[in-house]
């Protein structure tokens, strides 16, 4: 049975890749592999990945659609997987290893509506950037 929980959670990441109006490969790359390999996806059924993601593009593409999908997928995730749902959104729009201005608009917005203390939100974001970081030239 499809969890509301893990769309939401889906739905947080395809709002945060495709808050700089383009959704990149790596980006979707990425999010079938948090999608296939985190605990909090144990259960779901992969094949309604696209379907998923075509709902949340369909809410986003209608008036006030980054307001309304955010809103909606906020609504069904408990607060004790706030921190997850931001970590999701961060390491998406992390993995193109340039944040845009769009992008860090989302996640400030996102960072406003959750629960979580700046601390947090902080550790998060260093975690992702440490994660992501190439060796020098």
């Amino acid at each position: 049975m499809p969890s509301p929980i893990q769309d939401a959670l889906i739905h947080i990441m395809i709002i945060a890749a495709s808050s700089d109006a383009t959704i990149t490969e790596r980006e979707l790359n990425r999010i079938e592999a948090l999608v296939g390999r985190l605990p909090v996806f144990a259960g779901f059924d992969r094949t309604r990945l696209t379907d998923v993601a075509n709902d949340c593009a369909d809410v986003l593409n209608s008036d006030d659609g980054l307001d309304l999908a955010l809103d909606k997928a906020l609504f069904a995730i408990p607060t004790k997987l706030q921190d997850t749902a931001y970590a999701l959104a961060v390491e998406v729009t992390a993995v193109d290893l340039q944040l845009e201005q769009e992008e860090l608009r989302f996640l400030e917005m996102l960072r406003d509506r959750l629960t979580l203390d700046r601390l947090t939100t902080a550790a998060i974001e260093v975690a992702a950037r440490a994660r992501h970081r190439r060796l020098p030239d």
